[in-house]
């Protein structure tokens, strides 16, 4: 089968910037390439614009965040006295590394404060965000 190249006038359906839609538009220049297009129901002209390419994946993360904290509770938790660590409550203040108790979650340990009003508490099972004073 022969590839015939569009000509002046032809049909096209493509998204029309103005309208939003899928709408038909006519090849209003053609020569030496179509490069002009015109909707057939706003009557605006615009250039014809490349295909867009797919886009390709995203790379795939070669470490697990998951595992990474799950191997850093291990590190950790052996040095970690749970009589030293405070029942969790939301208006409580919190320093670094210092240990809580959390009713769901169990022991954990203070990573990072995050502002005023959260911080990043490391559990056995993952980091979490957590309110505090």
């Amino acid at each position: 089968m022969q590839h015939i190249p569009p000509a002046t006038g032809d049909p096209v359906e493509v998204r029309c910037t103005k309208c939003r839609k899928i709408t038909s538009h006519a090849l209003v220049s053609a020569e030496p390439a179509p490069t002009l297009l015109q909707c057939s129901i706003c009557n605006r002209q615009r250039k014809l614009t490349a295909t867009v390419a797919p886009k390709k994946p995203a790379p795939r993360r070669t470490s697990d965040p998951a595992a990474e904290e799950r191997k850093e509770w291990a590190a950790l938790e052996p040095a970690m006295n749970r009589t030293d660590a405070a029942t969790y409550s939301m208006t409580a203040s919190y320093k670094l590394k210092s240990l809580i108790n959390h009713p769901l979650f169990g022991l954990g340990q203070v990573q990072r404060v995050i502002g005023p009003k959260k911080m990043e508490v490391l559990f056995s099972d993952g980091k979490k965000t957590m309110r505090c004073k």
